[in-house]
């Protein structure tokens, strides 16, 4: 965008100040092809930044424009105008000291702020036989931030807590859009968006339903996502498993078993004999056993977080001493 040279000569006048040269004024109504339209330049901008308020298809012969805040020409409402004939710019209520009226009726809006996006008109007052106005709107629209999520409770137990995810910011204009492992967000009993998409409660948090997941901001000029986000679900234990599998064995022989429940976080392992204590950890290895070792093998898993333990049961039976099968072929 190339520098605008400002009107030479500037002047601080109220608003019936403004409405009365203009009830002096003879507006002109022009032909229907000559539509006034209003670009943005840039079509993105964000916060802080500059957008200049280009208009197009101005008709023959003018004496003045008008910039309004929203989409009616109320006074209230009113920027500032520019009258040609005394290159003289005058400043409305709605003036925040960032905005430039230009002679070719461009507006210049420094230092955006969230406020500023919205509606504009620009009334456009031309000489002629009739009193007719006519008016160009544009919405200002900033360029949406990356949103993150954020949530309730980002280690959830399975099936038990409720887990609410945010989109941040939450931003004017802006539409919510979720998405999970790569895939659209299908909306069930147990998933449920806020009325506008910004919030997704999970009702029910399973391993299928613990992510990733992305929300994207969207309005008509831009569009961004998150990063992913993964819950990390407490679950389990599942019912834990012994192996090997293997429940006959000989005097003499090496006992080794292991003991493994699906769990998050791990599971700690507990294991008993015949109801006895005999030690923790996942595996139990025991040299040489004898007839004594034979019994009701239990592992139990406990999950401290979630606060639940299963267990299982193994018999072991132990019988005659083993002899090794190449002492076994001399005797």
């Amino acid at each position: 965008m190339g520098p605008l040279s400002a009107p030479p000569c500037t002047l601080h006048i109220t608003w019936k100040e403004l409405l009365l040269t203009a009830s002096l004024l003879i507006f002109w109504n022009p032909p229907t092809t000559a539509q006034v339209t209003i670009e943005a330049q840039p079509a993105k901008v964000s916060e802080g930044k500059d957008v200049l308020l280009l208009v197009h298809n101005l008709p023959q012969n003018l004496t003045g424009y008008i910039w309004y805040k929203g989409q009616k020409t109320d006074h209230h409402l009113y920027i500032t105008s520019y009258v040609i004939d005394t290159e003289t710019i005058i400043f409305g209520p709605a003036y925040s000291g960032r905005e430039t009226v230009y002679s070719n009726a461009s507006l210049l809006i420094q230092n955006v702020t969230r406020k500023d996006t919205g509606s504009y008109t620009i009334e456009i007052i031309q000489r002629g036989d009739r009193t007719e106005g006519v008016t160009g709107h544009y919405t200002l629209y900033q360029e949406t931030p990356k949103p993150s999520i954020s949530s309730s409770n980002l280690n959830p137990r399975e099936a038990v807590e409720t887990v609410i995810l945010s989109c941040d910011p939450d931003t004017q204009d802006a539409s919510y859009r979720w998405r999970i492992n790569g895939q659209s967000l299908r909306i069930s009993r147990t998933l449920q968006l806020s009325k506008n998409n910004r919030t997704l409660t999970l009702f029910v948090v399973t391993k299928d339903t613990t992510g990733p997941y992305e929300c994207e901001m969207k309005n008509p000029v831009s569009a961004s996502r998150s990063d992913p986000v993964t819950l990390n679900l407490l679950y389990g234990p599942d019912v834990p498993r012994i192996f090997p599998s293997l429940i006959d064995y000989r005097s003499g022989q090496n006992l080794y078993l292991s003991c493994f429940a699906d769990s998050n976080p791990p599971a700690e392992y507990t294991w008993t004999i015949n109801g006895t204590f005999l030690q923790t950890g996942p595996r139990i290895y025991i040299p040489q056993i004898t007839t004594k070792h034979s019994g009701l093998y239990r592992c139990s898993a406990r999950n401290s977080a979630t606060g639940s333990e299963r267990s299982t049961l193994e018999t072991i039976r132990v019988s005659g001493k083993w002899i090794p099968a190449s002492l076994a072929i001399g005797l």
